[in-house]
């Protein structure tokens, strides 16, 4: 149980942290980003590559973040020429563009088996120490990201991404380049994001395809959305209560003894209705964003 608990903290808190990206481009921003969960795959298979290159296990992250922060850039570049909504929808696709090459390109990222053996965080501890230790590190970084985003969303480019996201042509009149603006809150979001990502390669010792699926992203939204998009206490409290969901689902499994595929399906469907009861009575979140009067 013990162990359960550990997992079950250290993965919200990686979650977090990638939430937190999103909510820089999505809450902030208003860019609608459907590929954003490519970021932490770049991170997981840059600590991964590093690994079996036999590069110093260190450099994987920032590798990953630095290549992610160029992605983040060509990705930026699309919304040029591209309406918002089919700018998602370019997302999406990069994302199963760069998943697609990692289940083929097996000489590089191991394929469909993705790349096992990583050396995970206090690897040398004994248990159960070096799981608290791990789950203590991601409980830091955390709330240095959070504390950061936060500074982030009350500062002038904070301002500055609201002003683009409610009102852009009032942006364009005070002499705000909206590209810019754009590249840089993704960029933000996908440094971050790749950290998280490399220290979920860390954490379970594995790179995969699986982590670039499209449903995760989808995760990452209803996580921002049902917290509150654009407050960085709501998209905590979004991913306390997604994360909940996902734990206590096994407990229903085991007392009424039915099958993983419906646990599946339970765990989809009770996110699914928090959703969707946010929508409807709550739709700014539970914690909404707090604007500014500009009377």
């Amino acid at each position: 149980m013990f162990d359960f608990i550990l997992s079950v903290i250290t993965i919200g808190g990686i979650y977090g942290i990638m939430a937190l990206g999103l909510n820089i481009q999505a809450g902030y921003g208003g860019l609608l980003n459907f590929g954003h969960i490519a970021f932490a795959g770049i991170g997981a298979y840059a600590v991964g590559v590093t690994h079996m290159q036999g590069w110093p296990i260190w450099l994987g992250i920032p590798l990953g973040i630095a290549v992610a922060v160029v992605l983040g850039y060509a990705v930026s570049r699309l919304g040029r020429r591209l309406a918002a909504d089919y700018w998602g929808i370019a997302t999406l696709a990069v994302a199963e563009i760069l998943r697609t090459v990692a289940i083929n390109e097996d000489w590089l990222t191991g394929g469909a088996n993705g790349i096992a053996t990583i050396p995970s965080f206090f690897e040398s501890v004994a248990r159960p120490w070096n799981a608290v230790y791990t789950m203590l590190l991601v409980l830091v970084l955390l709330g240095l990201v959070a504390l950061f985003s936060a500074r982030l969303g009350d500062g002038r480019f904070g301002r500055a991404l609201r002003l683009m996201r409610e009102q852009p042509s009032m942006a364009m009149c005070l002499g705000y380049n909206l590209p810019s603006l754009r590249a840089r809150a993704i960029m933000s979001g996908a440094a971050i994001t790749a950290l998280a990502g490399g220290i979920y390669a860390h954490y379970f010792s594995f790179a995969a395809p699986e982590f670039m699926l499209a449903g995760e992203t989808f995760v990452l939204w209803t996580m921002v959305m049902i917290g509150g998009m654009g407050r960085t206490a709501g998209v905590l409290l979004g991913v306390i209560l997604v994360q909940a969901v996902y734990a206590f689902v096994p407990f229903i499994k085991d007392m009424f003894g039915f099958g993983s595929d419906l646990a599946g399906a339970l765990r989809l469907g009770l996110i699914g209705l928090m959703l969707l009861g946010c929508l409807l009575w709550r739709r700014d979140g539970l914690l909404p964003e707090k604007l500014r009067s500009s009377t």
